[in-house]
């Protein structure tokens, strides 16, 4: 292992070692070095992380989704730039609040309708405003609905009742006007299962999982596999860590309603397949200008800027995911998962925790340990000396600090 990877693997045992999370599971896959994979710590209840533990993915749905989305492009079912009025259409004449403080008497038509863009660049018109407390009309409305709070935050209603009470809201912004969070992917869930006459955990087996083999990814647990899962955590006030979700809690069971914009377990080899894949050209699932489509920034300065704290550092979104100045893309969930994988090295990694997101050391901890990872192996390709050997170096000393933390799912 070089050098700055075994930095990276002292970074990990640090964190659990001190308590921050209990366990974690972690992936480094570099196509110049192999892959590199910790499993470190425990459930918080004392069982020990395996390779193959099963966590809840959170918006890392959102990417996954969006393949199957380009896959039926591809493949002539759906129109990149058509409306969605034919598959929703509730969302037929959508309304547009005035501004977003508005009543929600206060409106006018939308300019033209909403399209499937639209949707994968989270620039349909509605979700998330990134404002405390909840207190305008159009919040208290869509209070919820998922679109005012992380994914599983309310027990959803099935998927035509939600569509239908979600149009009925008017939208915040003019289609293709603003990036708002989370409604976009559950919106372009609901889509695909009309479209495809199924339900979404279907279409995403048939366009995504199978395919890639991607055998432990789903919208719940099956009995045989639940003693792989592991209990949704929160830091306890007084120190430890509170039980949010049990393993027979939320995932037990097939939901009323499929998030595709966050409501996704998998495993960390099937997160390796799906980010390698892309990383391929998009075979079997895409082809590579797909991926390319994919993994370009749609936003402009205004919208990147509108889109904090969500995407921070001036980070801008391509379809269904985030790309970076620079070309890394990726997502991470806010109950504690994250990915990037940069085009210009190639390598991919992956930190699957099961501790939510409720304060700033969470996505720290993302940030800290994608840091590591990337600049790191910059650093490694800049080196003349070539690889090295173990080194027995504990603290990433030329690894540049955790970033500010962001309160995104």
């Amino acid at each position: 292992m070089p050098v700055p990877l075994d930095r990276t693997a002292a970074l990990l045992h640090d964190v659990v070692d001190a308590g921050r999370v209990p366990g974690l599971v972690a992936a480094v896959d570099d196509p110049r070095h192999g892959t590199t994979v910790h499993v470190l710590g425990d459930d918080g209840a004392g069982h020990p992380l395996r390779r193959d533990t099963v966590v809840r993915i959170a918006s890392i749905t959102k990417p996954v989704v969006a393949v199957a989305a380009l896959a039926l492009v591809e493949d002539g079912m759906l129109d990149l730039d058509g409306p969605v009025a034919a598959w929703l259409p509730e969302l037929a004449a959508p309304r547009v609040l005035r501004h977003e403080a508005a009543e929600l008497d206060d409106t006018v038509p939308a300019r033209r309708p909403i399209t499937l863009h639209d949707l994968l660049t989270y620039r349909c018109g509605t979700g998330m405003l990134p404002r405390p407390g909840a207190d305008l009309p159009v919040q208290r409305a869509t209070a919820g609905l998922g679109s005012d709070g992380p994914p599983g935050s309310y027990p959803l209603p099935d998927p035509d009742t939600w569509t239908a009470r979600l149009a009925a809201v008017p939208l915040v912004a003019q289609p293709g006007s603003r990036w708002l969070y989370q409604t976009s992917g559950d919106l372009l869930g609901v889509l695909l299962a009309r479209r495809c006459g199924t339900d979404l955990q279907t279409v995403l087996a048939e366009r995504v999982f199978t395919p890639l083999g991607m055998r432990d990814t789903g919208f719940s647990v099956p009995v045989a596999d639940r003693d792989r899962f592991v209990p949704l955590l929160t830091a306890a006030p007084g120190g430890g860590f509170t039980v949010t979700d049990p393993v027979d809690g939320a995932w037990a069971a097939p939901p009323v309603f499929p998030s595709g914009g966050g409501g996704l377990v998998s495993t960390l080899d099937d997160l390796l397949a799906f980010s390698r894949a892309l990383r391929g050209g998009g075979s079997p699932v895409l082809s590579p200008g797909a991926v390319a489509e994919l993994t370009t920034d749609r936003l402009s300065a205004a919208q990147r800027a509108g889109a904090a704290p969500f995407l921070d550092d001036g980070c801008g979104w391509g379809l269904g995911l985030a790309v970076e100045d620079g070309g890394r893309y990726g997502w991470d969930g806010g109950l504690g998962t994250g990915w990037r994988s940069d085009p210009s090295t190639g390598v991919i990694s992956l930190l699957l925790t099961q501790l939510m997101w409720d304060g700033p050391e969470g996505p720290a901890l993302v940030h800290s340990f994608r840091a590591a990872v990337h600049s790191c192996v910059a650093e490694d390709r800049a080196s003349p000396r070539g690889p090295a050997g173990p080194s027995s170096v504990r603290r990433p000393a030329r690894c540049p600090a955790p970033r500010s933390s962001r309160s995104a799912e």
